[in-house]
This record gives structure tokens, C-alpha cells and sequence, in this order.
């Protein structure tokens, strides 16, 4: 009954077109696309290395993953986007699916589904920008800057984290074993988990990490102060949008009115030509300047018809 339960929801999830799912799907479907492309070579025994700096790469990797090399990043430079959503390793695809999909989820209630893939995508540019400039200007990278490559989702999803932890720091999850804590004790742990993890394993992928976690932050501060930098990128998806949107169709009414008696007409024009004389009558003892807003206006209707 639970495993039952579990994949309707999974596929209700999926099928809900929601940005969030489309996000995940796209990583899970880059994931099966790279270890398809991997088996094939071992398969037919094809080379599937690439060998930088005497290290072997898979070509895969080698043409999706950001490179800290900035010459290689010239040639390559689609890699800015591509490497946020490559996952090679299935554990660690789990793991920031996990953590996209819990943070996705409250981001998508609190500020919705534009500002989510906004964010997904500029808080991974981000933890590419300081990944790369770290390489290239940190003196205790120097020996691996022309060498290294960064993948994975996990500057996006932190970035996602973050932002949403800065926009609601008191809202409070249940987490197994520790119970409920608020999102800005989660953020704070997570940037702490990172910063003493860059000297030990994987010091380009914490610091990428801290680069997405550093634009979420910033982003939200700026739009806590009325300045929402996602509006200039919703400027072109409005445009288009209006472009292709039917147009709607111009409804035109009839309003059938009943044909004025010869008695009805005779009254309404008597009532009408006493008004007309009350009005020259006060211009002419009073002045034109004596004549209310409403005056001028039927005045000025009354003599337009009359000479038409």
C-alpha cells in the first residue's frame, strides 16, 4: 500500500508539468543520457577517455563539464550551462535531486515557478563564475587550474536553498531525528558543511557550491529592497507570450431600443430645448464662467449634434 501510494505520488509529481519536476526530470534524463553513452562505448569498445593534464576524462564530461581553464572555456563555452544539470555518479544525483526537490518545493510556494528557474540557472552561472575565477587566482590552485572541471547541480540547488532560507529564516520543517528547525539554522549549516570541506576532497565543487549559495543570498536581499533583478529576464518571455497569445475576438452587441413615440420625441426635445434656454439665460446674466463642469459638457454635446 505505501510502495503503491509512494509511485502515485511520484508520477502525479511528474506529470504535473510544474517547473520544479521539469527541472529534476531534466537532470535524471542528462544522467541516463551519460551512462547510455558510456555503456555504448564499453559495449563496442570504443575509447571513451579524454586525457587533461595525464588525468583520463570521460568525453562525455569532457564536453558538458565547466572547465576552470579559461581557454578550454572558450572553446567550450555552452559548458556554463550544461554542467548544472550533469550527474554522472548516481548517488550524487540523488542526493541534490533530494535537496532540490525539498527546497524547490517551498521556493515554488513562497515565490514561485519563474523565480525558481531563474534562480536554478543564474545560482549555477554563479558557482561557476567563483569556481573558475578561484582557480585561476588562488595561489594553492595554481597547479591544477589548466586541469580541473566542475559538474553537477549543486550550486543551483544551494543557491535555491539559500535563497529561500534568507526569504523565510523562521519557517520551520521537520527534519528526522532533530525534529523541527528553522531554515536559517539549515542554511547556516549547509555554508559551514562547505567551507570546512574545500581542503579536503572536491575544493571546486564547495567553492562552486558557496558561489550559488552567495547569489541566493544576494538576490533576495536585493529584492527584500525593491530591486527584483528576475524582472529584466521576464522581459523577453512577455514579449513572446504576448506575441503568441490569441488575440480575443471582438464581441459586438446589439442592444435593440424601442422606437420613440411622436409623443415621447416632442416631450424629450421640449425638455431638452428648456434646459438649452436655462443655460444661455444664466450665461447672459451671469457670464459663461458662472456654467458648472456638467453644464459645459451638455452645452457643448447639444450644439455639436445640432450641427451635425
Amino acid at each position: 500500500m505505501y510502495n503503491r501510494s509512494f509511485l502515485d505520488n511520484l508520477k502525479n509529481f511528474f506529470f504535473s508539468r510544474s517547473i520544479l519536476s521539469r527541472l529534476i526530470l531534466v537532470n535524471i534524463i542528462v544522467f541516463i543520457l551519460a551512462n547510455l553513452v558510456s555503456l555504448y562505448y564499453y559495449l563496442f569498445q570504443i575509447p571513451s577517455d579524454v586525457s587533461i593534464c595525464g588525468m583520463a576524462v570521460s568525453k562525455f564530461t569532457y564536453w558538458f563539464a565547466v572547465p576552470s581553464n579559461t581557454l578550454l572555456l572558450l572553446q567550450k563555452p555552452w559548458t556554463l550551462f550544461t554542467y548544472m544539470f550533469l550527474q554522472e555518479n548516481f548517488f550524487h544525483l540523488l542526493f541534490n535531486m533530494i535537496m532540490l526537490y525539498f527546497g524547490g518545493t517551498l521556493f515554488l510556494h513562497f515565490l514561485g515557478g519563474k523565480k525558481l528557474i531563474s534562480m536554478y540557472i543564474t545560482g549555477g552561472l554563479a558557482g561557476a563564475a567563483v569556481y573558475i575565477l578561484a582557480f585561476n587566482f588562488l595561489p594553492v590552485f595554481s597547479n591544477v587550474s589548466k586541469c580541473s572541471m566542475a559538474l553537477g547541480a549543486s550550486a543551483s540547488v544551494l543557491a535555491v536553498l539559500i535563497a529561500i532560507a534568507v526569504h523565510i529564516p523562521d519557517y520551520s520543517i521537520q527534519l528526522i531525528l532533530f525534529g523541527r528547525v528553522k531554515m536559517k539554522y539549515i542554511a547556516m549549516i549547509l555554508i559551514l558543511i562547505d567551507v570546512l570541506s574545500i581542503q579536503k576532497e572536491n575544493p571546486g565543487g564547495h567553492i562552486a557550491h558557496l558561489g550559488g549559495a552567495l547569489w541566493g543570498f544576494t538576490y533576495i536581499l536585493l529584492m527584500k529592497n525593491k530591486w527584483d533583478i528576475y524582472k529584466i529576464f521576464n522581459l523577453p518571455g512577455s514579449f513572446f507570450k504576448n506575441i503568441f497569445k490569441p488575440k480575443p475576438k471582438l464581441k459586438v452587441e446589439y442592444k435593440k431600443t424601442r422606437p420613440l413615440t411622436d409623443d415621447e420625441y416632442n416631450k424629450n426635445r421640449a425638455e431638452k430645448q428648456k434646459k438649452i434656454d436655462a443655460i444661455l439665460d444664466k450665461i447672459s446674466k451671469n457670464g459663461y464662467s458662472s456654467l458648472s463642469k456638467e453644464e459645459k459638457e451638455f452645452l457643448f454635446s447639444t450644439s455639436s449634434k445640432e450641427k451635425y
